[in-house]
């Protein structure tokens, strides 16, 4: 098993949110059952909340959602660390959380945010960790090409995290 597969530690105190009941309940209800997957996560799209922008995606386990549902900045589970990640922690690009969904199946949290420090929230010191596009249109191929659709960096990541790649 590797890292990025490995399940969130269990945490004393973890809290516990509410047992699913049958799909109408699930998805019609106003209860929050979160269903957390196999390796107790849940998808976290995060949205800039004034342009909608996407800006990254992460995962959460039981503990950063309620961390973040409590505090109001967006808390995250590091699957390559294997700890919970205050998003700004360490870069001072903490997303203060405006509003949070839900998906229908509840399998998947939306955050709108807004970001505090330089305005990033990619550890590449790009806005949005969506900052490249593929080209469509094209057999796809290996070597295929990607473009940098964000015009430069906000930050130098070399300089925050003392490595040139943001971990």
């Amino acid at each position: 098993m590797t890292t990025s597969e490995r399940e969130p530690a269990p945490l004393a105190g973890a809290p516990r949110f509410a047992a699913p009941g049958d799909h109408d309940a699930v998805e019609l209800g106003q209860q929050l059952t979160p269903h957390f997957d196999a390796c107790g996560l849940v998808t976290a799209v995060v949205q800039d909340a004034q342009t909608g922008e996407i800006l990254m995606l992460a995962h959460m386990n039981a503990e950063a959602l309620a961390q973040t549902i409590e505090t109001g900045i967006a808390t995250y589970w590091s699957r390559s660390r294997a700890k919970l990640w205050v998003k700004g922690e360490t870069s001072g690009n903490v997303q203060r959380v405006s509003e949070l969904r839900i998906d229908c199946d509840q399998d998947a949290v939306l955050l709108k945010v807004t970001v505090d420090g330089h305005g990033a929230s990619c550890h590449r010191g790009y806005r949005s960790c969506f900052y490249r596009t593929i080209e469509l249109g094209r057999p796809v191929a290996v070597g295929a090409r990607l473009a940098i659709v964000e015009e430069a960096p906000a930050f130098d990541p070399a300089s925050v995290y003392g490595t040139p790649h943001g971990h």
